[in-house]
């Protein structure tokens, strides 16, 4: 495997390869975790809160370092060191249980460092706020550059990501270097939907991608004709869902396949398969909005994507690692050969010859990357590059 493993668990192991893939740098990673490498020994739940006083510690340090630069002029330098400092809290959050001690204040922090970063940098992300049927979707929108009525993409989370790691995924900025801009979306089960509104998960994930595409379409930079759709892990079964349902959608794509999840449910039970996440299974209940594990299963049933993605009548990419060790690879053969009206369907594999080959890339994301955007600006009109 490539995945860099510091620890003897692979919950732990992932949380440090995403944060690595998303602007960590190695030095600060490694003085994070040396520390805490006996106390990943008792398996994934038991030393999450020494995690989280690391990571935090970490976060804390540069959030001090940025007020000296500030206090400098050096807003491009203070900004940088918000930006990690948002990342090592945002990954020290994630790795807490849902009602944890200091996860709701390190979750504020992050929040506040990434916005503080986005304003001293004058980074390419607007915070936009998009009105659901309850409640509201935070989102954030990178514009491609130039003049003129641009393709969009939005861009969903999984299970337990948000639209800052969406962001650094770099997936936008691909895009936008194509002309093409992009939505995160912090969608309910996600994010801030979830931890400040209390918003659970919507298997119909075509209800607030709907309200998505309604946002878009009143933008003066947006062409309402050219929208595409993807999503990330747990996203492998929004973003379908959302194309199968929703006409407006002009492309899609999933960066790694969830074709069933309900059933993935029922091999995590048996032991079958990585989990994501510290304390999944309260974790799942939370993103649900489920009292007890009875009511977590019935609420997933519609987690799963047979007889819906024959709706697709659009071009449609499917995307996975080749030793995912969460969903199997089985998973990518069945959305994409339920694809049948789509009038363009795609499946990329990622092996050892490239990389990429872990859950949605978090060994090496550039491949992904590079696949998704690339396809986005064949269906969408983008820039390939090409000359």
């Amino acid at each position: 495997m490539a995945l860099l493993e510091l620890f003897p668990n692979y919950i732990w192991n992932l949380s440090v390869a995403i944060a690595m893939e998303s602007g960590g740098q190695i030095g600060e990673i490694v003085d994070m975790c040396q520390p805490i490498r006996d106390a990943a020994a008792s398996g994934a739940d038991a030393g999450t809160p020494a995690f989280m006083k690391q990571w935090a510690a970490m976060g804390e340090k540069l959030i001090e370092l940025a007020a000296e630069d500030e206090a400098r002029g050096h807003a491009i330098s203070a900004s940088n060191k918000l930006e990690r400092a948002s990342l090592y809290l945002i990954t020290a959050e994630r790795m807490q249980g849902h009602g944890a001690p200091g996860r709701e204040a390190t979750y504020s922090k992050a929040r506040d460092s990434f916005d503080r970063s986005t304003a001293l940098g004058q980074i390419n992300r607007d915070r936009v706020e998009i009105a659901l049927a309850e409640g509201t979707m935070p989102a954030l929108y990178t514009r491609a550059p130039g003049e003129g009525r641009k393709p969009v993409v939005v861009y969903c989370n999984g299970l337990d990501s948000c639209k800052e790691l969406l962001y650094w995924s770099r997936l936008p900025e691909a895009l936008a270097r194509r002309g093409i801009s992009t939505l995160c979306v912090d969608q309910p089960g996600s994010g801030e939907a979830l931890r400040l509104q209390g918003l659970p998960v919507d298997p119909h994930s075509e209800r607030w991608a709907a309200r998505a595409v309604d946002w878009l379409e009143s933008q003066p930079d947006v062409d309402p004709a050219r929208i595409g759709m993807t999503g990330i892990s747990l996203g492998g079964h929004f973003a379908p869902r959302a194309v199968a349902y929703e006409p407006r959608f002009a492309s899609g794509a999933v960066w790694g396949a969830n074709h069933n999840w309900r059933e993935v449910q029922d091999k995590r039970l048996m032991r079958e398969g990585e989990n994501p996440v510290p304390h999944y299974w309260a974790h799942v209940m939370w993103a649900f909005g489920a009292n007890d594990m009875d009511e977590f299963l019935v609420k997933s049933e519609a987690m799963n994507l047979n007889g819906h993605v024959d709706r697709i009548r659009v071009p449609f990419l499917v995307t996975h690692g080749a030793e995912d060790r969460q969903i199997s690879l089985s998973y990518a053969d069945d959305l994409y050969d339920q694809l049948v009206n789509s009038p363009r369907r795609e499946k990329v594999i990622f092996t050892a010859r490239e990389g990429g080959v872990e859950h949605v890339g978090a060994d090496n994301m550039a491949y992904g990357r590079d696949c998704i955007a690339d396809w986005f600006a064949e269906t969408l009109g983008g820039n390939t590059g090409s000359t």
